[in-house]
């Protein structure tokens, strides 16, 4: 495993490879990796020749009062795990490496960008269609991977690899959950005991919206009341949102219909600690 920090060199090592026909899998982290992560590593490792993670924590997509600083950064325990998991280069560049002093290209993906977290994270998407595409360009996968858990980045990356014409495949895999069904995060770390019991509350929440729509109840008002209700039992959780969407335009959806799929997507503060997760419903939901 070899670990690449200037991206011109990476850039020039992964146009060998594809001129040798190679084909590279790609899974873009900002570190702290966990079992979601490594999901998406050993899916990228059967499927392709060659296996690039980067880790990078990028600044464009944390806002003035989020936690850049803060964000776990355990390289070496990272660098263990991507070896153990046969990954063939780490992309590990730093800050002023991807974002010179005279950096001043964003990009925006318009009407997706500003909807569910982008409502309460402004500029956040663009930050983070901007680190996504630098990336695709020095990796050159053919093969990129994401986790369903970060719903609204899948689709925004999606849109943007198609309305770019990037020559590359996304592929979204299942969320990743602990025993009691929370979502693998790596800001799972920063809730202490009390927080962490209530955080069970997110995916309990998802599990009674997709028991109302098995029973047949269609108005989405009323299946977030439902979750809302359960989730502000919990004492150190607040809602940020709770919204029923169109799974590719991430339009809101009133009634569900059975013949199709809708999203069901939460993010709710426990304590400091903001977290999200979703659900697919409808005929082809999970």
């Amino acid at each position: 495993m070899k670990i690449v920090k200037r991206p011109d060199i990476m850039q020039r090592i992964a146009g060998r490879l594809k001129r040798r026909g190679k084909s590279i899998g790609f899974v873009p982290t900002m570190g702290a990796l966990h079992e979601g992560h490594l999901s998406l590593i050993r899916r990228a490792r059967r499927a392709n020749d060659i296996l690039v993670v980067s880790i990078f924590v990028n600044p464009l997509q944390f806002g003035p009062s989020e936690d850049l600083k803060r964000y776990p950064r355990p390289f070496e325990k990272d660098k263990k795990l991507c070896r153990k998991e046969g990954v063939d280069f780490i992309f590990y560049p730093g800050a002023e490496s991807l974002y010179p002093r005279d950096f001043k290209t964003r990009i925006a993906v318009n009407d997706l960008e500003d909807v569910l977290c982008g409502k309460s994270r402004p500029g956040h998407f663009r930050g983070v269609a901007t680190v996504v595409a630098k990336l695709f360009n020095i990796v050159q996968p053919d093969t990129a991977y994401f986790g369903q858990k970060d719903a609204q980045q899948a689709v925004i990356i999606r849109r943007m690899a198609r309305d770019l014409n990037m020559p590359l495949n996304i592929a979204v895999m299942p969320v990743v959950r602990e025993k009691d069904g929370l979502a693998m995060s790596s800001r799972n770390v920063y809730l202490d005991a009390d927080e962490r019991r209530d955080a069970a509350v997110l995916p309990q929440a998802l599990k009674l919206a997709e028991g109302l729509v098995k029973k047949n109840v269609r108005d989405s008002a009323k299946i977030v009341s439902k979750m809302k209700e359960l989730i502000q039992q919990r004492k150190t959780a607040s809602v940020d949102y709770i919204s029923v969407v169109d799974p590719d335009g991430l339009l809101p959806v009133r009634r569900i219909n059975p013949c199709s799929r809708a999203l069901i997507a939460l993010a709710v503060r426990i304590g400091r600690t903001r977290l999200i997760d979703n659900i697919m419903v409808g005929n082809k939901g999970r």
